[in-house]
C-alpha cells in the first residue's frame, strides 16, 4: 500500500523530532511505499538537510512552518464573505467556555509546569476534553469551510493575517459565555493569538490534497498532533483517505508548556495564553475525533488523549521500538565496572532535575562513602541548559568541598560531568556498564528512553514517579516520588547494598524491554495496524474519462500486487506507476488507461476486480 507520512518538525531532517523512529519505521516496512510530507520549523532545520531515506520512498513534499510569503491572492467579496463567516464560526469554538477541564489533571505532581504555570491556561486548554459535540461540529465545520476557500482561492495566508480575522477574535471574546481568561485580552494579545493561528494553518493553503499528492495514497500516518495531524484531516475530508495518528510525545502537552512566549520570544499574556491553549485543544480533538486509530505510546500519552476526546475503542497503544542489538554486550555480561558507581544518562536540563539527585547523594555518601557518581550528558540547546549545567557543577562544588574547583575526573572525585564521546565514555553503552545502578530523577518525563537503554542493558534502576516510568519499569526497578532526594538515597543505598537484588531486578528490566520496546515489536504493530485501516476504511476512487462517464473496475486488483502482469510496460495509477500495465494520457481525475479506453470510455476487460 501507499503510505502518506506527516511530520512536522521531524523526519526527514537530519535534526528532526522522532527522526530515529520514522526512519526505522519505513526501513522495516519495506512492501510499502511511502511519500513523505514535511513541515519544518526553522530555516536551519532545511538548511541541515535529510537524511539519506530508503528506496521504498517514493516522493518527499516540504513546506515551512516557520515563514509564509505573501500569496498574493486577492479576494473577492465573496470569498471575504464566505472568509468572515468560517473565522467567526472557528473563533467562537475556541472561546466556547464549556465544562473545562484543568490541565494539571493530567501530569499529577507535575501539573504546573504543564499549566505552564498559570490558571488561564488550564481553563483554555481543558475546554477541548469537555467539549459538546455542538462546539466541536462548529470547529470542525469552520475549520473545512477555511479548508475549501483555500483550495478555491488558491491560499489563504493574507486574509488569516488580515484584520478581519483579529475582530473575529475580539467579538468573540467578547461574546457571553466566552472563556473567563479570554475576555480581558487586548489588542497586542488578539494579534499575538491571530499570529499563531495563522502559522498553525499554514497546512490549509498547501497544494498537497489534489489526486497526485495526499489523494493518491492509501492512509494517511501523523506522527504528531497539531499541525502535522492537519494535512491528514484535509486528505480525508477532500478525498476520503483514512487517517491514523501517533504520538509519542503529545502535541498538545507541549503546547501547554511551551505557552510562555509569543512567536518573537516575548512573554505572552494569560489571555493569549488560555486562546492559545484552546485553540490547540480543539484541534488536537478534531484530529482525535476524525482518525480511525490512534497510537500513543504509553498509558500517560493515552489518559491525555483521552481527556481530549479520544475515543477509547479507537486508541492502541504501542510502545515505541528501540535497536537493542547496540545494547547486547553490555546486557549479556550484566556486569558492572564498578560496582560502586551509579550513573545518570540524559540530555541536562531544568525538568531533568540534577539538583534532587545531588542531593541525594550527598545523603548517599554518608552511608556509603565509597560511591561515585557519573552524569553523562550534554546541556539542552540554548542559554537555558549552559546555565543549568553551570548550576548543577557549582552545587557539586558546593556539596563536596574537596573537589572545590567544580571540575571532576574520573577516578579522583565522587561526582564526575561527561559527555558521550569523551575519553571515559566513548559510547552509550559503556557509560551504562560503568555503574551498578542507573538513576532517573526528572520531575517532567514523557517516555523514558534512558530507562529503557538502562533496561537493555540488565541494569537496577532507582526512578522518579513521573510520565511512563511505572509502566516503562513495571516492577522490575524502584519507584520514589519526584523531588524527595530523601527518598531517592535511600532506594539507591538499599540497592548498592544487595548485590543480588541488584542482579534480578536487573534480568527482570532486560527480558521486558527485549519483550516489549525493540523496533522489531512497533513495526510489526504499525504493519497489523496499517492492513486493518485499510481493509475497514478503502479509499473509494471514483475515475472518469474525458466526457466525464466513470470507468468501471478502473484500478484492476493486479496493481496492488508486486511484480509485471503485462509486457506493454508501466501504467500510471494514482499519479505513480502501477506494474504492468501500459502508460496512458491522463484522463480526468488520475492518470489511467490508454489512450483509446480514455477516448472511447470503454472499461478495462471485465474480471479485472475494482477497489
Amino acid at each position: 500500500m501507499r503510505i502518506g507520512l506527516l511530520t512536522e518538525g521531524g523526519y526527514p531532517y537530519v535534526s528532526g523530532d522522532a527522526r530515529l523512529w520514522c526512519d526505522r519505521l519505513v526501513r522495516g516496512l519495506g512492501q510499502h511505499e511511502f511519500d513523505i510530507y514535511a513541515l519544518s520549523r526553522s530555516e536551519q532545520q532545511e538548511d541541515e538537510g535529510w537524511i539519506e531515506l530508503p528506496p521504498q520512498v517514493s516522493r518527499v513534499r516540504t513546506a515551512p512552518l516557520w515563514t509564509a510569503d505573501d500569496d498574493g491572492v486577492g479576494y473577492g467579496r465573496r470569498a471575504r464573505r464566505r472568509f468572515a463567516e468560517c473565522y467567526e464560526e472557528l473563533a467562537a469554538a475556541v472561546c466556547a467556555g464549556d465544562a473545562p477541564v484543568g490541565s494539571a489533571a493530567f501530569e499529577g505532581s507535575a501539573g504546573s509546569a504543564v499549566a505552564a504555570g498559570s490558571a488561564e491556561t488550564a481553563e483554555g486548554g481543558g475546554t477541548a476534553g469537555g467539549a459538546s459535540a455542538a462546539v466541536a461540529d462548529r470547529f470542525g465545520n469552520a475549520l473545512y469551510g477555511l479548508a475549501e476557500l483555500a483550495r478555491d482561492e488558491g491560499g489563504l495566508v493574507g486574509a488569516l493575517r488580515s484584520e478581519t480575522a483579529v475582530r473575529a477574535l475580539e467579538c468573540a471574546c467578547r461574546a457571553p459565555g466566552a472563556l473567563r481568561a479570554a475576555r480581558g485580552a487586548r489588542v497586542p494579545d488578539l494579534l499575538t493569538v491571530a499570529a499563531q493561528v495563522e502559522r498553525t494553518l499554514r497546512p490549509l493553503s498547501l497544494d498537497w490534497y489534489e489526486d497526485d499528492g495526499l489523494g493518491s495514497v492509501d492512509l494517511c500516518h501523523a506522527t504528531s498532533g497539531g499541525a502535522a495531524a492537519l494535512p491528514g484531516l484535509l486528505a480525508r475530508h477532500f478525498t476520503g483517505v483514512p487517517l491514523l495518528v501517533t504520538e509519542y510525545g503529545v502535541q498538545l502537552r507541549a503546547h501547554y508548556l511551551g505557552a510562555r512566549e509569543d512567536l518573537e520570544g516575548r512573554a505572552a499574556s494569560s489571555s493569549a495564553r488560555a486562546l492559545l491553549a484552546a485553540f490547540h485543544g480543539r484541534l488536537a480533538a478534531e484530529a482525535y475525533r476524525q482518525a480511525e486509530i490512534i497510537t500513543p505510546g504509553n498509558t500517560h500519552a493515552r489518559r491525555w488523549q483521552e481527556r481530549c476526546g479520544a475515543d477509547r475503542a479507537r486508541i492502541r497503544t504501542v510502545y515505541p521500538g528501540m535497536e537493542a542489538s547496540r545494547f547486547s554486550d553490555v546486557g549479556e555480561s550484566a556486569e558492572a565496572a564498578d560496582a560502586d558507581t551509579l550513573v545518570w544518562v540524559g540530555r541536562i536540563e531544568p525538568a531533568k532535575d540534577l539538583i534532587s539527585l545531588l542531593h541525594a547523594f550527598a545523603e548517599i555518601r554518608k552511608d556509603e562513602p565509597k560511591t561515585r557518581l557519573r552524569i553523562v550528558g550534554a546541556p539542552a540547546e540554548g542559554l537555558e541548559g549552559a546555565i543549568y549545567l553551570s548550576h548543577c557543577k557549582a552545587l557539586a562544588a558546593q556539596l563536596f568541598p574537596d573537589e572545590a574547583d567544580g571540575v571532576h575526573t574520573v577516578g579522583d572525585n565522587p561526582v564526575s560531568f561527561e559527555e558521550i564521546g569523551g575519553p571515559e565514555v566513548p559510547t552509550l553503552p559503556e557509560a551504562y556498564e560503568a555503574g551498578a545502578v542507573v538513576v532517573l530523577s526528572s520531575v517532567v518525563e514523557g517516555f523514558p528512553i534512558s530507562l529503557v537503554e538502562a533496561m537493555f542493558c540488565g541494569r537496577a534502576t532507582v526512578s522518579t514517579d513521573v510520565g511512563a516510568v511505572v509502566e516503562v519499569i513495571g516492577g522490575t526497578g524502584l519507584v520514589v516520588p519526584p523531588r524527595n532526594p530523601r527518598a531517592l538515597a535511600e532506594a539507591c543505598v538499599s540497592l548498592l547494598r544487595d548485590s543480588e537484588r541488584r542482579a534480578r531486578l536487573g534480568a527482570a528490566a532486560r527480558a521486558r524491554a527485549l519483550e516489549l520496546f525493540t523496533v522489531e515489536q512497533n513495526i510489526t504493530a504499525f504493519h497489523g495496524i496499517y492492513l486493518e485501516i485499510v481493509a475497514r476504511c478503502p479509499v473509494r476512487r471514483v475515475l472518469v474519462d474525458a466526457s466525464g462517464e466513470p470507468l468501471p473496475f478502473a484500478i484492476p486488483a493486479e496493481v496492488h500486487v508486486p511484480g509485471r502482469w503485462a509486457d506493454s510496460g508501466t501504467r500510471l495509477v494514482a499519479g505513480r506507476p502501477g506494474p504492468g500495465w501500459a502508460a496512458g494520457p491522463p484522463v480526468r481525475g488520475v492518470p489511467l488507461g490508454s489512450a483509446s479506453e480514455a477516448a472511447s470510455g470503454e472499461p478495462v476487460p471485465a474480471g479485472e476486480g475494482a477497489r
